[in-house]
């Protein structure tokens, strides 16, 4: 594909399946990582991304050609297939995939590659999310992102190049499948981003973190917690949602 297409512009989607669950790893990486079956499509994963950034800089275009990595979710904590896949970690954040709000299923980096334009090494803070791939393509493309519809992500681009501080993103909302769980909320006169869950899994056992009994946590019936009022995390002092803010505790 590439060697086709270097001498125009191009769009590369690479879908890696590897870090999803370990469904084929090739014999070349069989056995090479101290984490088991899992670790080695990581290993392999991290090898074919390499690839594709080898082509990219032997042909001289690096400093043109706009890469963003991310992943599509946050670990998921439950084991899968028995003891063969043990479930994943997400560090500070509660929770994981299909989760509902819980930052674990869905506070994820963004890694942007783009020599010629981003200096390396920027860290930017800011709340923003998939949805904002398609404008920011549009834009680097040239185009203009439709008006006949609803769009619901912003181009990326000024947030990244420093023109704007902040995510133009005021609201975003969590579902889990077509239930609302969380509303996130950047307040843009502080920059302090605010989060009310609506409704939780229960977690089995109660505390655990996950839904280990059951193996994935449900997104509605007796599978969750309805809250009202919502539980109100201050996502910038308490990334960790460990402490639900009240009139009582917080002046709000």
């Amino acid at each position: 594909f590439y060697f086709r297409n270097k001498h125009r512009p191009f769009l590369l989607f690479v879908s890696l399946l590897h870090v999803h669950t370990p469904l084929i790893t090739t014999e070349k990486f069989q056995g090479r990582s101290r984490h088991g079956l899992y670790g080695d499509n990581v290993e392999e994963m991290d090898w074919m991304v390499g690839k594709l950034l080898d082509v990219i800089d032997k042909e001289d275009l690096k400093n043109t050609t706009f890469i963003y990595f991310a992943s599509d979710n946050g670990g998921f904590l439950e084991a899968h297939r028995g003891n063969s896949q043990l479930g994943g970690w997400n560090g500070i954040y509660k929770g994981g995939k299909g989760m509902g709000g819980w930052e674990g299923g869905i506070h994820v980096p963004g890694i942007v590659r783009w020599p010629g334009v981003l200096p390396a090494g920027t860290v930017i803070d800011e709340p923003t999310s998939l949805m904002d791939i398609y404008p920011t393509v549009i834009q680097l493309a040239g185009g203009a992102v439709p008006q006949d519809r609803v769009v619901d992500g912003h181009t990326l681009l000024p947030l990244l190049q420093g023109t704007e501080q902040h995510s133009r993103h005021e609201f975003l909302f969590h579902y889990c499948g077509v239930f609302l769980h969380a509303v996130r909320w950047h307040q843009k006169d502080s920059g302090t981003v605010w989060k009310a869950h609506y409704a939780t899994p229960v977690f089995q056992p109660e505390a655990s973190g996950a839904c280990f009994r059951r193996g994935i946590c449900p997104c509605f019936g007796d599978g969750v917690t309805h809250h009202d009022p919502p539980l109100l995390f201050n996502l910038s002092q308490d990334p960790s949602e460990a402490n639900p803010l009240s009139a009582d505790t917080e002046p709000l």
